[in-house]
């Protein structure tokens, strides 16, 4: 669980789900999410150390699972699939329930965060996976 290369997946894994977000949500599709939220609940400055503790965990869970699941055999397409199931989960699985529990954006934003959520966390898994290529011991 804390081997060397579950920390360096974890560590690498971290990166791409920090600053993958914080570029994709902040410089390339904010205007999209702007037409498509119901209720603004947005803190107007986001706390980022709350927002890395919380990509961090994610980046643990997906490492740590990754090398129960690989069996072993690690390969950009294998951790691009894993990831991409952890998406589907995430972004359509809890995107929907959010969706019909919540006014927080209208069905089109939460079908466009499931997709995005299939290819960032694909992306994720993917340098999760040649981590683990790497790193094993």
């Amino acid at each position: 669980m804390f081997s060397k290369s579950n920390i360096i997946a974890t560590l690498l894994g971290f990166v791409v789900l920090f600053v993958g977000g914080y570029v994709f949500y902040t410089f390339l599709i904010p205007d999209f999410y702007a037409l498509h939220t119901i209720n603004d609940a947005e803190k107007e400055i986001p706390d980022m150390a709350f927002i890395a503790i919380g990509c961090l965990i994610q980046a643990f869970v997906m490492a740590s699972l990754y090398s129960k699941w690989s069996g072993g055999n690690h390969s950009a397409k294998q951790g691009f699939c894993f990831g991409a199931f952890i998406g589907l989960f995430v972004g359509f699985g809890i995107g929907l329930i959010t969706y019909g529990v919540m006014d927080l954006m209208d069905l089109t934003g939460h079908l466009v965060d499931g997709v995005w959520s299939i290819v960032f966390y694909g992306l994720a898994g993917m340098v999760i996976s040649l981590a683990y290529g790497k790193f094993s011991s």
